[in-house]
């Protein structure tokens, strides 16, 4: 059984900083990649990052490209997300998830298992 379980979020003012994690079980976590969406009140989940099995390769939506870093520890079976320069728009549930293969992936339907998601409330 497959179980992914972020942590890290919370309540941060504009501009500050969080990081998450997302510590994963249940399949060799070195074998996927891995990605990062979030899910705002009304609107659809979109994508943020990902990254290669290995974490060599990287994709980034354009809304937190400079800001947001994806990484992982394939000995913890972790992957991280370090969010900078916090705004009040990227108040969202955090989800991260596991790709179907080793390719960082930026749509949703290529993912097979997700977390249950964290709140981050960005506060202006």
């Amino acid at each position: 059984q497959v179980q992914l379980v972020e942590s890290g979020g919370g309540l941060v003012q504009a501009g500050g900083s969080l990081r998450l994690s997302c510590a994963a079980s249940g399949r060799t976590f070195s074998n996927y990649a891995m990605g990062w969406f979030r899910q705002a009140p009304g609107k659809e989940r979109v994508f943020l990052a990902a990254l290669t099995l290995s974490g060599g390769g990287t994709n980034y939506a354009d809304s937190v490209k400079g800001r947001f870093t994806i990484s992982r520890d394939n000995a913890k079976n972790t992957v991280y997300l370090q969010m900078d320069n916090l705004k009040p728009e990227d108040t969202a549930v955090y989800y991260c998830a596991s790709a179907a293969g080793p390719i960082a992936f930026m749509t949703s339907r290529q993912y097979e298992y997700w977390g249950q998601g964290t709140q981050v409330t960005v506060s202006s």
